[in-house]
């Protein structure tokens, strides 16, 4: 079993799952918007301090790196991408998709993340007969809509107006995406904006 810390600071809640060995801390606070650079690394001193684990026994750091809030994406990338230099140890992006992808049940199914003004981010996942889960709809920026018109089971964190919806309890999501991923690890990890980001589009609009 490997060693690790892996952060979510992609929304309004912030989750940090430190693990050792077969044990593992888990740490979510449901609501902290606009908090996570003041909160988070006390957090994640805790979740270590549970855990006697030092970041320089971890293998590997890990961090949600979106689509969601895009602060909150650039916070847990920095701070995964420090604990890695200070350590030499490599990096896990982790999308907010994979959080659902690998907490759903269907064998194929939509990840759908509210992008706020009626619009979702959105995610297509077919499951193989070896129970790999591979994307057969790519990331992308959809109106409530054409979500509707995909006609598959849809999986989400919050309470969304769709037929077939299934709301996850986000707090146990981290852990099973980090530890189903772990052979994807690299040297450098970069945020996923499925959209520009709305000071962009408020430029290009003027």
């Amino acid at each position: 079993m490997s060693n690790f810390i892996a952060i979510d600071t992609s929304s309004r809640y912030l989750t940090v799952v430190a693990q050792k060995g077969k044990g593992f801390v888990l740490r979510h606070l449901p609501e902290c918007a606009m908090q996570h650079s003041v909160i988070l690394m006390d957090e994640i001193d805790k979740a270590l301090d549970e855990l006697s684990l030092t970041p320089a026994e971890c293998d590997f750091f890990a961090a949600v790196v979106g689509p969601g809030s895009f602060t909150g994406i650039r916070i847990g990338i920095a701070a995964v991408k420090g604990f890695a230099l200070a350590t030499g140890k490599k990096l896990l992006a982790i999308t907010s998709f994979d959080l659902l992808a690998y907490n759903a049940v269907d064998e194929k199914f939509c990840a759908v993340i509210d992008a706020g003004r009626g619009s979702y981010y959105a995610c297509g996942y077919a499951v193989g007969a070896d129970g790999k889960k591979t994307v057969v709809l790519p990331p992308c920026y959809l109106s409530g809509a054409d979500v509707s018109a995909l006609k598959i089971p849809l999986y989400g964190f919050e309470d969304l107006p769709f037929e077939g919806y299934t709301k996850i309890d986000v707090k146990n999501c981290l852990r099973p995406a980090v530890c189903a991923n772990q052979a994807c690890l690299a040297d450098e990890i970069y945020a996923l904006y499925v959209r520009k980001s709305q000071a962009e589009e408020n430029r290009n609009a003027t």
